[in-house]
């Protein structure tokens, strides 16, 4: 009669911190489903470059300053350059409606979003917005408008025949760069940028597309976009007519590398005018312990 109350006692037991357990588990699971999922680093560059277009249209100077790295600046369609404080400065003149067409990609702790948006001159520009991981939170390090070729517009052309092409050396940028750099990072993705260059110049398409992401465009003022593909076609071409391809000389730069994304701005200048001074803002990310170049946009400075 004891060993039976025993068992009963024992299975009872047994049935309570099983029923214990199922409970426990239950309250687990449904604390889980009751907290939101954590958001991507997509969703979150997306939400803050909105929260900063939002923040730009209201003219709300202190939600722009939280969003903005120290090092930030803007260059409109016209080329002109506004750095963080002035740019804060004068936030009216700036994005007038929400973007379209927004894409965006992550390299290392480096995103860009790209678009369509009107600008502060009531113009239709494609923009590019750089941000960096800045202590844990997305800043806004750079932001870049340009006036791209319209809809059906035939592509514009660099291509100059020359019978003394050879006459044409390259040393800024392909030899020399006025950067001083500040890691072997930093060396790496100049030497990278000067072996583009140098292919350019040299009509080696193989060469150049070593350094290019299979994702790469070119967008520039007054063309269409140009991917990869488009670029490798027109540089054979250029060799086929023994085209004298001068690249633009840089005049200041400044490099930011985070993890495995970095961002190049620079300013160029061609020594025979051809071509309007112009900024650039390039994106680069590490691949197989190569750099390559994921975008190039270039923005003409237009003359006052």
């Amino acid at each position: 009669m004891g060993a039976t109350r025993a068992a009963t006692r024992l299975s009872l037991q047994r049935w309570l911190l099983g029923a214990l357990g199922v409970g426990a588990l239950i309250v687990v699971v449904a604390q889980s489903r009751a907290q939101p999922a954590p958001a991507s680093e997509d969703a979150l560059v997306l939400a803050a470059d909105e929260s900063l277009g939002g923040a730009l249209r209201a003219g709300d100077k202190s939600a722009v300053r939280k969003l903005l790295s120290l090092q930030f600046s803007f260059v409109d369609e016209n080329g002109k350059v506004f750095e963080r404080k002035e740019f804060l400065g004068g936030l009216k003149d700036v994005a007038a409606a929400p973007a379209s067409g927004v894409t965006v990609k992550i390299y290392g702790r480096v995103a860009m979003v790209t678009g369509h948006r009107t600008s502060g001159h009531g113009g239709d520009v494609f923009f590019l917005d750089i941000w960096a991981k800045q202590k844990g939170a997305w800043r806004a390090l750079m932001a870049q408008d340009v006036v791209l070729a319209a809809s059906g517009a035939p592509p514009v052309t660099s291509i100059v025949p020359n019978a003394d092409a050879a006459a044409y050396e390259c040393k800024n940028p392909c030899q020399t760069i006025p950067y001083r750099v500040r890691s072997a990072a930093e060396q790496d993705i100049v030497n990278s940028f000067q072996a583009v260059e140098k292919a350019a110049v040299g009509h080696d398409a193989d060469e150049w597309s070593k350094h290019i992401a299979a994702e790469f465009v070119l967008y520039a003022s007054g063309r269409a976009p140009i991917p990869k593909s488009g670029r490798i076609a027109a540089i054979k071409r250029q060799k086929e007519s023994n085209a004298v391809v001068r690249v633009g000389e840089i005049e200041t730069m400044r490099l930011s590398v985070y993890e495995d994304g970095a961002a190049m701005i620079a300013t160029h200048s061609l020594p025979d005018n051809s071509r309007p001074p112009y900024h650039t803002a390039r994106i680069w990310v590490k691949r197989n312990g190569q750099w390559l170049m994921a975008i190039s946009m270039q923005t003409d400075v237009k003359s006052p």
